[in-house]
C-alpha cells in the first residue's frame, strides 16, 4: 500500500501593519545613554532583549505614545532608552508588534519587516 499525502499551507499576511526598526548596529560607552529607535503601524508594540544563547527577555509593552508621519502613512514611534549604558547591557533588542516569547528558547521569534 503506496500512500502519498499533499499539504498546501497559505500564509497570508496583512499588509496594512508594518514595524521598522532602522538602526542593525549601535556602540556606545560604558555611562552614555543610548536611544533605541522602532516606528510602527498597529495599536501597540513590545520591546524585547536577548542575551546569546539566552531566550528572549521581554521588557516593555507601549501602545500609541508619539505619531510621526512617513510618507503618507501615520505610524507611531516608541524609543528604548539605556540612560547608562553598561557592559551588561549588550545585547540584541527589537521590536516586535505583538507578544513573541514562546516556550522555544532555541529560536529567537521576530516578526519582519
Amino acid at each position: 500500500l503506496n500512500l502519498k499525502s499533499d499539504c498546501l499551507i497559505i500564509i497570508i499576511i496583512n499588509s496594512d501593519y508594518s514595524i521598522n526598526q532602522p538602526t542593525r548596529v549601535q556602540k556606545a560607552s560604558e555611562h552614555e545613554m543610548v536611544k533605541l529607535h522602532c516606528t510602527y503601524s498597529t495599536n501597540s508594540l513590545q520591546w524585547y532583549r536577548q542575551y546569546p544563547g539566552s531566550a528572549p527577555q521581554f521588557l516593555v509593552f507601549s501602545t500609541k505614545l508619539r505619531k510621526e508621519k512617513q510618507s503618507t502613512k501615520e505610524t507611531n514611534s516608541v524609543d528604548l532608552i539605556i540612560s547608562s549604558a553598561a557592559v551588561s547591557d549588550s545585547a540584541l533588542y527589537y521590536c516586535a508588534l505583538r507578544p513573541t516569547i514562546t516556550g522555544n528558547t532555541r529560536t529567537l521569534y521576530k516578526n519582519l519587516t
